[in-house]
């Protein structure tokens, strides 16, 4: 990340940084405001619209990306934090117009209503079957000691991994039922 300073049509000068990170598997080097949230350089300036702005205020999670591996609410997050880090967003998981096994699942669930939270939701429940491949307990497991599986994951711990993520509409139980159709699909042999 680079300083840089660049003169307005009013002969104001503003400070902007370089930031170079990768979006979907695409390398990007922006030179962007400071102050400038991930959310608004991904839907503004990269046209990624799919993440939603919601209350704008990170308390509703569409805005829920993936970051390196975690989620993360982009509005909360600068965007000249993400130098060099691998930024994934709703329009990266799909390939070959081929939909994920979750997002199929949200699909045969009925897993939206309205549509508005669901990149969101999706997002969160990619990191959450991320968080179960890896054994990572949640603040509701039994016994935190012992790792998570999808054959030991309750809802409870579907609800508490996605506790995040609101929905207007209430399509919580049909979400909740598309995470284990997800689980329940990876691990069928």
């Amino acid at each position: 990340m680079s300083d840089t300073s660049v003169a307005t049509t009013n002969g104001a000068v503003t400070r902007s940084v370089r930031v170079e990170f990768c979006v979907n598997g695409a390398n990007h080097s922006l030179d962007i405001d400071p102050r400038s949230t991930l959310l608004d350089v991904l839907r503004e300036t990269l046209q990624l619209t799919g993440t939603k702005k919601g209350c704008d205020q990170g308390t509703c999670g569409a805005c829920t990306v993936i970051i390196d591996g975690e989620r993360v609410l982009a509005c909360l997050t600068l965007a000249a934090t993400c130098a060099d880090q691998d930024v994934r967003t709703i329009e990266g998981l799909a390939s070959d117009e081929s939909l994920t096994p979750l997002q199929t699942a949200f699909l045969e669930c009925d897993a939206y209503q309205c549509g508005f939270c669901t990149p969101g939701q999706i997002m969160s429940a990619t990191a959450l079957l991320d968080e179960v491949r890896a054994g990572v307990p949640s603040h509701v497991t039994s016994d935190v000691r012992q790792s998570v599986n999808a054959e030991s994951l309750s809802t409870e711990e579907i609800r508490e991994r996605m506790s995040g993520n609101l929905c207007r509409c209430g399509a919580y139980s049909n979400i909740v039922a598309a995470v284990q159709a997800a689980l329940a699909a990876e691990n069928r042999p």
